[in-house]
C-alpha cells in the first residue's frame, strides 16, 4: 500500500532535490538494506530470506570484494561500525550480529527485542529504526538509552527505514516513497525533506525494481550516494535546495 505524505509549504522544512553528479554500477540482486563508507570504502547489507547478505563493494563495479552470507532464515536489514564491531539488525528474526569488522569474523548473536530497519551511528551512539517514526538510540551492547519521536510538519513520520548521521543530523529513508527527511537528533523534528523522484529513471526499471532505499555518506570526500532495492544504478548526488 502506498504511503503518502502533505510536502505543503513550511518555513521550518526546508525542500530538496536532488542533482546528480556520477553514476555507478549497482548490482540488481542487492535488496539493500543498510549503505554506509568506513574510511572510504563502500559497505552494503542486502535482505530477503535465503539472499541476504554484507558486503564490501568495489563501487566502480559494483562487485562484491568480501561477502557474508546469512541463514534462510534470516532477513538481513541495517548495517552500522561503531568501534571495532560491525552490527547488523535481522527483520523479524529478533536477533543483531556483531562482527570484528577489520576481519569480519564473526564475535555474537545478541537478543533483539523489535523489528531491525535502519542502523547508524554519532560515533558515540548506534541509532536504529523500526518502521515506526520512532528512532532509538543504544549502547555498543544495544542497550537502548534514549529514543526520539519524529514529526514532519507536527506530525509523527512513520515507516523510516535506512538511516545514514551525516553532519549532525540523521537522514531516513521514508519507506514506500521518493523522500529522504533530515531529522534533528535532539528534537525529532524534521528539517529538510530531500525528493528523489525520478532518480532512477524509468528506462533502467524493471519488474524486480524496488524503492529508493539506501544513503551513504562519504566523510573522506564529503559525497553522498544514494540506491535503491534491486537498483542497476549507485548514484552519486548533490543536494540542491528548491525555491
Amino acid at each position: 500500500m502506498a504511503v503518502l505524505f502533505c510536502l505543503g509549504a513550511d518555513a521550518r522544512v526546508k525542500q530538496y532535490g536532488v542533482r546528480v553528479v556520477a553514476k555507478y554500477p549497482h548490482d540488481v540482486s542487492s535488496y539493500t538494506q543498510g549503505l554506509f563508507f568506513h574510511d572510504g570504502q563502500l559497505y552494503e547489507s542486502t535482505g530477503l530470506n535465503g539472499s541476504s547478505t554484507f558486503r564490501k563493494v568495489d563501487m566502480e563495479t559494483g562487485k562484491a570484494l568480501r561477502k557474508l552470507e546469512f541463514s534462510d532464515k534470516y532477513f538481513v536489514e541495517g548495517s552500522a561500525v561503531l568501534g571495532d564491531d560491525l552490527y547488523i539488525l535481522t527483520w523479524t528474526g529478533r536477533v543483531a550480529f556483531i562482527y570484528d569488522f577489520r576481519t569480519l569474523s564473526y564475535k555474537s548473536t545478541v537478543s533483539y527485542p523489535r523489528q531491525g530497519w535502519g542502523l547508524t551511528t554519532d560515533g558515540k551512539s548506534l541509532i536504529a529504526s523500526d518502521g515506526s517514526s520512532r528512532l532509538y538510540y543504544m549502547t555498543p551492547d544495544l542497550r537502548v538509552t534514549g529514543t526520539v519521536n519524529v514529526k514532519l510538519h507536527g506530525k509523527p513520520l512513520n515507516y523510516l527505514n535506512e538511516l545514514e548521521y551525516i553532519d549532525g543530523k540523521i537522514w531516513a529513508n521514508v519507506y514506500t516513497t521518493n523522500m529522504i527527511v533530515i531529522i534533528d537528533p535532539q528534537s525529532g523534528n524534521v528539517d529538510g525533506v530531500v525528493d528523489c523522484t525520478g532518480l532512477l529513471p524509468d528506462a533502467l526499471r524493471t519488474d524486480d525494481t524496488d524503492v529508493l532505499n539506501g544513503i551513504a555518506y562519504d566523510s573522506v570526500s564529503g559525497k553522498i550516494y544514494l540506491t535503491g532495492k534491486n537498483w542497476p544504478r549507485l548514484y552519486q548526488v548533490e543536494i540542491v535546495e528548491k525555491k
